[in-house]
């Protein structure tokens, strides 16, 4: 007979990056896109974001995180599966939802580049104005 685990899902999402995370009980196993996470991120500060709702929450340790992450860049894909894992961790545990939101892990950072105009060097920085 299948030996039958919660699972607990949550989607995540940072400027273009969008995480899919998927929490189970365990042994605090971190999978990213089919990698270790020590592998998919390089930078230990990376790392650090990764775990915050973990630490916030004292769950650090607790779950086996699996999550496919696309889009973006490193620094946005990190943010992306922070905010998957809060929201998961919500979906575990209603009463996380104060030091998850205390800790701004449940607000959705919506920050994007900004197109570029057209008369303008870059998205705000104009050419440089000549009077002759």
């Amino acid at each position: 007979m299948p030996r039958i685990t919660e699972r607990y899902y949550a989607t995540g999402k940072r400027k273009t990056a969008i995480a899919r995370v998927f929490l189970t009980p365990g042994s605090g196993k971190k999978v990213v896109n089919g990698r270790e996470f020590i592998d998919y991120f390089g930078r230990p500060v990376l790392r650090m974001v990764m775990d915050q709702p973990f630490e916030v929450t004292e769950t650090n340790g607790k779950f086996d995180v699996w999550c496919t992450v696309a889009g973006g860049g490193l620094s946005g894909q990190a943010g992306a599966i922070r905010h998957g894992i809060a929201r998961a961790l919500l979906a575990v545990d209603p009463d996380h939802r104060p030091r998850l939101k205390g800790s701004g892990f449940l607000t959705r950072d919506a920050r994007k580049k900004e197109r570029k105009k057209y008369g303008h060097k870059k998205a705000r920085k104009r050419f440089q104005y000549s009077k002759r």
